[in-house]
């Protein structure tokens, strides 16, 4: 039976616990008040137009009123944008019930700026999955990550991610083509040797995983592998929870060759041999390129049993409206 009498120490941590988990509660309350009122608000003001008056268009003196009357009753908050921005959000979620109720204001805003209803969708499905920040989920749209994932599937596939999300169940589903590491800020013309791109990358670990997606955890870098007298270092090791396995990427700033496959392939066979547990899943290996041959990937990696995948890294955000339109074109497609 555990003593009466406490120590200061766990006292103090215990009442330190019970008001960071009030706080915690009492900010959702005030983000779901907020969102709710401003949903409320955006009703009253399109029930207002269908009663035949006029249309709350950016600019409008309807919008220039209110925010001026608002401003003066309640004070700040309630600029022509921020008007606007309610108006935006009842339209796009007529039922209360369809509001994502783990979704702040700011990530709502950030949602309504995307025109295209199925990428709006995805994105909603995934920053609730992921519990992305607001920043984490402006740097995913920015990045173009739903046109990318799509374009990688039929429109059934597109439609699906939009439903459901991008839910990892197998290794194909959790490889990118290509990776956007923008955030490394090289420029695209600089010269950087693999082994200060290893380094960028450790620096800006939080933002790597980020890009990789949901379920990758950290193992560590120049992985020291021994077979005899011979070392080998893997650039990046990390460990995949939902997946189960190892995940080993090899970096190269020039395109890769067909010995940069086998030798991951190596990689791989150490791997299941000498690091696998019992639960563990076969590993993965990416060779994460600045450029790639497809017709000699498919020669050097036909017949290896083992699942390597070739990606292509970029240093600059992609050209949205292009990926935009392959999107489009997969969506008008029959079937």
């Amino acid at each position: 039976m555990k003593p009466v009498q406490s120590t200061y120490t766990e006292l103090l941590d215990s009442i330190g616990s019970a008001i960071e988990v009030a706080r915690q509660n009492a900010v959702k309350a005030v983000n779901t008040e907020l969102v709710k009122a401003n949903w409320e608000i955006g009703r009253h003001i399109v029930e207002y137009e269908q009663h035949g008056e006029e249309r709350a268009e950016y600019g409008s003196n309807l919008l220039a009123t209110l925010s001026k009357d608002l401003r003066q009753r309640y004070g700040k908050g309630f600029g022509r944008r921020n008007i606007l921005d309610m108006r935006r959000f009842y339209l796009a979620y007529q039922k209360w019930q369809a509001v994502p109720a783990k979704l702040s204001w700011t990530h709502l805003v950030t949602l309504l700026g995307i025109s295209d209803d199925t990428a709006r969708k995805f994105y909603e499905k995934q920053a609730v999955l992921e519990n992305w920040g607001y920043r984490e989920l402006e740097r995913q749209i920015n990045s173009s990550l739903f046109e990318r994932l799509a374009l990688s599937k039929d429109k059934k596939g597109v439609l699906q991610l939009a439903e459901k999300g991008h839910i990892v169940t197998d290794s194909t589903e959790a490889i990118k083509d290509p990776y956007i590491l923008d955030f490394l800020k090289l420029p695209q013309s600089h010269r950087v040797t693999e082994k200060a791109l290893e380094q960028k990358i450790i620096d800006n670990l939080q933002m790597f995983l980020l890009e990789l997606g949901k379920g990758f955890t950290f193992v560590g870098r120049q992985y020291k592998i021994s077979l005899r007298n011979r070392h080998f270092y893997i650039d990046l090791v990390f460990y995949h929870r939902i997946l189960k396995c190892f995940v080993l990427i090899d970096l190269k700033i020039k395109q890769v060759e067909h010995n940069d496959i086998g030798q991951m392939n190596l990689y791989l066979n150490y791997f299941k041999s000498e690091e696998n547990v019992v639960d563990d899943n076969e590993p993965i290996g990416i060779i994460l390129s600045a450029e790639k041959d497809e017709v000699l990937v498919e020669y050097a990696t036909g017949g290896i049993s083992n699942k390597i995948f070739v990606s292509k890294y970029q240093l600059y955000l992609p050209d949205k409206k292009e990926l935009q339109q392959k999107v489009q074109a997969i969506m008008q497609k029959e079937g």
